[in-house]
């Protein structure tokens, strides 16, 4: 039992061997394929390397450009905020000529409301003075 095995297992181990040779043979036949695929693959590896490194050099432009407007946006957003502080400051000092103004505006109406009352009060005495010489002009007994 132990020797027929052995020769059966020896027979199994041959037959593997040759169809690993067979197929070993076969693929080395097959090589020249494998050359001309290789330098296809090497042909297209440096085409889409250039393509891509084309590609490469286009979005670096396009970010030198984005960054290049970045800039310029930054220099008028800069710029806009100079004249936007200036002219804070000179509103900030208008407001204080408006208040002043404001100011006197009112005290000049409560002078022109005395003004008014101090007349009214000067035109009565006066109207009083002139009715009283009147009085004793015209009726001395009373």
């Amino acid at each position: 039992m132990l020797p027929s095995n052995q020769t059966s297992w020896r027979k199994a181990n041959l037959t593997c061997k040759i169809a690993i040779d067979n197929l070993e043979k076969a693929e080395l036949l097959q090589g020249g394929d494998l050359l001309r695929q290789r330098k296809t693959t090497k042909e297209s590896l440096a085409q889409t390397s250039s393509s891509i490194t084309e590609s490469l050099m286009g979005i670096s432009r396009m970010m030198a450009q984005q960054v290049q407007q970045s800039e310029e946006a930054m220099q008028s957003l800069v710029t806009s905020s100079r004249t936007i502080l200036d002219a804070n400051e000179e509103f900030k000092s208008m407001s204080g000529t408006i208040q002043l103004g404001r100011k006197l505006i009112t005290k000049y109406n409560r002078r022109e409301l005395t003004d008014k009352l101090l007349i009214f009060l000067a035109l009565a005495l006066f109207l009083a003075t002139v009715l009283y010489i009147v009085k004793k002009r015209l009726f001395p007994f009373l």
